[in-house]
């Protein structure tokens, strides 16, 4: 993995916002899984990139072995945790550029970077897209404090944080994490659009 002092941690807000969009968009990436558009090497491919952009080092270890599992190659593994993509096929080249754009400007994609994606995938597969990196991004902002966490009892702690924003980011997500629910649930009723 790149240097993960560059990587700045997510606010208590921008834990919410994945939360609610994780939990948004995950049934999008089931569907597209259960239609054979994004197969898991596609999936990992996607969930390395924007774990290569975060610094969360809990999710790049589990997903490392996830990507292995799935028959990725141990170079390429090791190239897309360096952010580089030259082993990726070219078919998904950009979705996997699109994962990296949306990590890189905090959950904030520029309308015509996903629009372009629509256009190139289709909405089911663009769906599924947006759904795993979503997914990641959710599981990145909970496994930073866990994992910055379990590395400072370690003796290894992470740079970037400090005690107080690991416990406090624990204790927060328990606290909003059920409002977080109910708030993805409406958004999904009320039809709003995924990107705005």
């Amino acid at each position: 993995m790149g240097d993960s002092t560059r990587c700045k941690l997510f606010s208590l807000i921008e834990i919410y916002r994945a939360l609610v969009d994780g939990m948004r968009t995950a049934p999008f990436l089931s569907k597209a899984r259960r239609r054979g558009e994004i197969d898991h090497p596609f999936m990992e491919r996607i969930m390395l990139a924007v774990t290569e952009v975060n610094g969360c080092a809990i999710c790049s270890y589990a997903h490392s072995k996830m990507a292995l599992n799935a028959g990725m190659s141990d170079s390429e593994i090791r190239k897309m945790m360096a952010g580089s993509f030259e082993d990726t096929p070219e078919e998904q080249l950009a979705a996997i550029l699109f994962a990296q754009h949306y990590a890189e400007s905090r959950n904030k994609p520029d309308l015509s970077v996903w629009e372009r994606l629509q256009e190139r995938y289709g909405s089911t597969k663009a769906d599924g897209i947006l759904g795993a990196v979503r997914i990641i991004t959710m599981g990145n902002a909970m496994g930073i404090p866990w994992g910055s966490l379990c590395g400072r009892f370690r003796g290894k702690a992470d740079p970037r944080s400090s005690i107080f924003y690991e416990i406090g980011s624990l204790f927060g997500m328990i606290i909003i994490f059920p409002i977080a629910v109910i708030h993805s649930v409406v958004l999904a009723a009320l039809r709003m659009p995924l990107i705005s």
